[in-house]
Formats: C-alpha cells, structure tokens, sequence
C-alpha cells in the first residue's frame, strides 16, 4: 500500500460529489451517490464500473470525515474488500463493506466517507508524452450507518426539521434544527416571510440532534411574519424530493 499513500500524497487529487472538473473526467463510477448501512446487514455490495477506454488501478478506502487523511491514517469501524485492484474498461468490480462491530451510537445514525480513488495508467511507447499531467481522481460519498430500531422514518425526516432565522455576525441566517435521528441533506432552501423571498441553492446536511445554518443573503434585519420555507431533500436512493415546512402560529 506504500506505493499508493504516496501517490495519494503526490498526485493532485480531484474530489467530487456528483460534479467533474471541466479539465477532467472519472472513468471508475460508483453506482449512486451515497450508502446506508443498516446494522443488520453482515456487509453492504457497492458496484464500481470503469466507464473509460484505459484500464485503471484503484484504491478504496474510508474516513470518518477528514478528506486529507490518508487510507492508513483512518481508524474505522469498517473493512472494504477490495482496497486495491485492477479494472479494466467496460468492467465493474464489487466492493464489500463490513462492519467490524466497534462500538457506535445507537440512538442516531454515524457518518462516515467511502473514497474511491482512480490512478490512470502510464502511457508508454510511442504514446508517451513527459508534457502530460496524469490526474489521479478521487470520488468521495457519504456513507450512513444505520442502527438497528431508530425512531421514526427516514423518510419523514426532511419535513420534521424546524426553521428560524437567528442572527450571526451582524446579520441573520437560516438556521436548520434536526431532531430526528436522520441526517438530513438539502439541495435547495427557499424562504418566505415578511415580504421576504430568498433561496439557497447550495444547500447542506444537517446532522441528526444538531443544527445547521443556511445563508440567505445580506440580510440586516430579521424578517417578520410566519416562516415559510420550501425545500428539496435527497433520499436513502440519492433522489430529490420537494417538501415544505410552515412556521406554527398561535
């Protein structure tokens, strides 16, 4: 694995959550944008293809959240089976994650990162060029685990998010309180209230029992009047889903 913590290390690393850079493009795929393991489950199956004309090396790996760490430097819960191999193009490759039973909170959902990073062959012969960058490309997704008997659903999470505006260096955002035991990822907030109008669309993840805030622009004063606050959430299958929450009014 020596070889490839250096690469990792060396090599300029692109990573991408469902976006490529225009310069670049991944040729190894994850199928979907993100994994829920359910504590139940003796291992999770996520497929990998490479989508490319050239065969590739690739390694997996995870981490508990710092992007920069790299694979011998995570301690985590988990085993993923292959962490290093050969795919060549047109060809897909399992990969197996593990639980390895360390202790973890059960009353809320752990996040953790599957990391599949992409290390394109050297070109040789007649094809070779010393004037050509070679790019090792890294995909990253969220990776849930899921304990057994978590109250409520998953899927009711989003609408069960509460909304306020709260002020914050002068001004006021957006501020997201989770109470279930879900994360819950935005895409798009928009916001009504007072005759104000503003949307986010860069959205965020707010974790479960905690609170994120959402900038909702130059905003000096705290709009009056009932909240209401439309938004797209993803899904347990990476899909978008629209809802809405309305502030309760006595």
């Amino acid at each position: 694995m020596g070889i490839f913590r250096n690469v990792a290390a060396a090599t300029a690393i692109l990573v991408m959550s469902g976006l490529v850079a225009a310069s670049a493009s991944a040729s190894v795929v994850i199928t979907g944008t993100r994994v829920v393991y359910q504590e139940k489950d003796p291992e999770v199956t996520v497929r990998v293809t490479n989508d490319g004309k050239s065969p590739a090396l690739v390694q997996t790996w995870i981490d508990a959240g710092n992007p920069h760490a790299l694979p011998d430097e995570n301690a985590v819960p988990f085993t993923i089976l292959p962490p290093l191999f050969r795919l060549d193009p047109n060809k897909g490759q399992s990969l197996r994650l593990m639980y390895t039973h360390e202790p973890l909170a059960k009353d809320k959902e752990s996040l953790y990162w599957l990391n599949v990073l992409e290390v394109p062959p050297r070109a040789t012969g007649k094809d070779a060029d010393p004037n050509v960058l070679r790019l090792a490309l890294r995909t990253r997704i969220k990776l849930f685990f899921r304990p057994t008997g978590l109250a409520g659903d998953p899927r009711d999470a989003p609408g069960a998010v509460k909304w306020a505006f709260v002020e914050h260096d002068g001004r006021y955002v957006l501020r997201a309180t989770n109470p279930t035991a879900y994360h819950v990822t935005f895409t798009v907030v928009s916001v009504k209230a007072g005759g104000v109008e503003r949307t986010n669309d860069k959205g965020g993840m707010v974790d479960p029992q905690a609170s994120t805030e959402f900038d909702m622009g130059n905003l000096g004063a705290k709009p009056s009047g009932p909240l209401v606050v439309n938004f797209k959430s993803i899904d347990d299958f990476g899909a978008g889903v629209e809802g809405s929450w309305r502030e309760k009014t006595n």
